[in-house]
């Protein structure tokens, strides 16, 4: 079953006088429970693609649909619960909070939201649960540390953490493993797996070939547009 769908997607950006054409009419299905990867070169739009499934960016033209909804037809008021309830976000460079400590950080996207009084009211149930997802990818004697405290692999897996704590429909990781060693990196992929094995749906963008060979599909983006 299809859960997202972006269909003739189209994006130029702007470099002083130059226009350029990052995506010229993108289509691309993700499967309900697939790890999908996408491939090009660098600079090539996979970011941009990413972040437009993502609706943290708006194409030019096109759509995109996310469980049989537009999201750039939706309000934006919509659109802001849409991402923050139905997609998670992992980075490469982790975007943790360097105030907070690793529960609390995990915790961001239940408080994104949410009123003081249901706050107060769901607050212990929230931390379990954000214990629970630390503790699932390895990091249960690290909730009280801070980001600086960590090595890198650590903090990619707070902000796996983070980006699961509501639950998403769809996980979209943006060079997940590209700040890494191949030992780190090994370790952040076997996460993402097993994330896939239990049912997250996810899309990687990535440049090393390594990364791209595990997952279930690759499409690659040449010239703006989906290699055939």
């Amino acid at each position: 079953m299809v859960l997202a769908r972006a269909t003739k997607l189209h994006k130029t950006y702007s470099l002083g006088k130059t226009k350029v054409n990052v995506l010229r009419g993108v289509n691309l299905d993700v499967q309900q429970g697939e790890m999908l990867a996408i491939t090009g070169a660098s600079g090539c739009g996979k970011s941009t693609l990413l972040h437009i499934l993502g609706a943290l960016d708006k194409p030019d033209q096109g759509t995109v649909s996310l469980g049989g909804e537009d999201l750039f037809a939706a309000s934006t008021w919509r659109r802001d619960a849409i991402r923050n309830k139905d997609v998670g976000f992992v980075f490469q460079f982790y975007h943790l909070l360097p105030e907070f400590n690793v529960l609390e950080n995990v915790l961001m996207p239940r408080l994104v939201g949410t009123s003081m009084t249901k706050w107060f009211a769901s607050s212990r149930s929230a931390r379990a649960k954000a214990a629970e997802i630390l503790d699932t990818v390895g990091l249960k004697d690290r909730l009280k540390h801070r980001p600086k405290e960590l090595s890198g692999g650590e903090r990619q897996r707070v902000a796996i953490a983070r980006a699961i704590m509501n639950e998403p429909r769809f996980l979209l990781a943006d060079e997940p493993t590209g700040n890494l060693d191949a030992k780190m990196g090994k370790g952040i992929m076997e996460c993402l797996r097993g994330l896939n094995r239990n049912g997250q749906t996810i899309v990687l963008v990535t440049h090393d070939p390594n990364i791209a060979n595990q997952a279930d599909r690759q499409v690659r983006l040449v010239d703006g547009r989906i290699e055939a």
